[in-house]
């Protein structure tokens, strides 16, 4: 690649963010960082390697795929697979964006969605086994059923068992429901829920941060699961063996300051070991929808009594994102905020005030700053 000559789609902003992911060696961290720096990925990309340099974690060998422009022709191949599929890229600058996700610990720089996200949503995610009982199918159901008809949208992972239950629960009761795919959105996985797969981006949404036509392999559910974790307020499993990929998302839960919920489960099953020791380690049991609302900002046990949060949906400029996401993990110092970033002083002090003003943010005594 020579100068700012691009062989492809210079046109389209999509080309960029695609491109930069697609750099071997450039992380979710290492995407954040660069457009802290220098804003927009096309302006990343077209960085000279000195200005490259400049950036913490850029390796010679990252600068050096940056430069070669090896990342075009796969970026080219997506946009024209986007263009086929009917999803659309949701990027972490975006009003859309959730920003729940920026309290994780590695949020995706962007989204692949089909349907419609509501950012501001109230979710709570149920998860389970692939081989669930009929007792797990039926709690799960009527859950999920109960938990839309309080207007909450149900997260879950569109396997088998349990997932399929929740998805189709939500959906029976009128209520919107998410699916967080470890595949590519692209892909319909399991096969049989092809119409589950329609119904849902008709009325809910499907998401996935893994690029199109990424097939559904077994290391990509544990990363899947932190985004089920991170779009909910709380994570209820129904039945678990003692290692499974739900624990997984109940441990991510934890980290994220999510509610952890548990259904019982008969002491005889292995589906019921993990649910069981969850109880035991002081996740709250469940027996009825009530369970979950009274621990859900907003919500009450008795359904005349909720009154739902207010929720706000705003935009962020790269840098406003770099220092929201500092503070949904913890309100901070303004000195610290500029140690943890790429901004100077000036900048940090500009992007707190537009942040206040979006709504985004609040103040603290002691120029401390916090998520409103």
């Amino acid at each position: 690649m020579t100068g700012n000559m691009f062989l492809f789609n210079n046109d389209r902003e999509e080309f960029f963010w695609i491109g930069l992911k697609a750099v071997t060696g450039i992380g979710n961290v290492a995407f954040r960082r660069l457009l802290e720096r220098f804003e927009t990925p096309r302006t990343a990309l077209t960085a000279t390697q000195t200005e490259l340099g400049l950036v913490k974690g850029m390796t010679t060998t990252i600068i050096a795929a940056i430069k070669s422009g090896g990342w075009q022709k796969f970026a080219e191949e997506e946009c024209r697979r986007l263009e086929t599929s009917g999803a659309r890229l949701v990027t972490f600058t975006s009003s859309d964006y959730p920003k729940s996700l920026f309290q994780i610990n590695d949020p995706p720089p962007f989204l692949y969605v089909k349907g419609e996200l509501r950012p501001g949503e109230q979710a709570v995610a149920i998860v389970g086994s692939r081989r669930a009982t009929s007792y797990g199918l039926l709690t799960t159901t009527r859950l999920s059923e109960a938990l839309s008809r309080h207007g909450i949208a149900v997260v879950s992972g569109m396997a088998r068992g349990v997932d399929t239950a929740a998805h189709k629960g939500a959906l029976a009761a009128g209520g919107r429901t998410i699916g967080v795919l470890g595949c590519g959105i692209d892909k319909i996985y399991p096969p049989e829920n092809r119409s589950l797969f329609s119904d849902m981006v008709e009325r809910g949404c499907l998401v996935s941060e893994f690029p199109l036509a990424t097939l559904p392999l077994a290391e990509n559910f544990p990363r899947r699961n932190r985004i089920i974790s991170g779009l909910s307020q709380g994570v209820l499993v129904v039945e678990a063996a003692e290692k499974s990929g739900s624990l997984i998302t109940a441990q991510y839960a934890l980290e994220h300051g999510r509610e952890v919920f548990a259904v019982p489960g008969n002491i005889t099953f292995a589906t019921s070991r993990g649910t069981n020791h969850l109880i035991k380690q002081g996740a709250k049991l469940v027996d009825c929808v009530e369970d979950i609302l009274e621990e859900l900002p907003g919500y009450h046990a008795h359904p005349e009594c909720n009154s739902k949060p207010a929720q706000h949906t705003f935009a962020l400029s790269p840098r406003e994102a770099a220092i929201y996401e500092l503070l949904a993990h913890a309100p901070l110092h303004i000195d610290e905020i500029i140690a943890q970033t790429e901004l100077t002083a000036a900048e940090v002090s500009s992007m707190l005030l537009h942040l206040e003003l979006k709504g985004a943010i609040t103040p603290l005594p002691g120029t401390h700053y916090a998520v409103a």
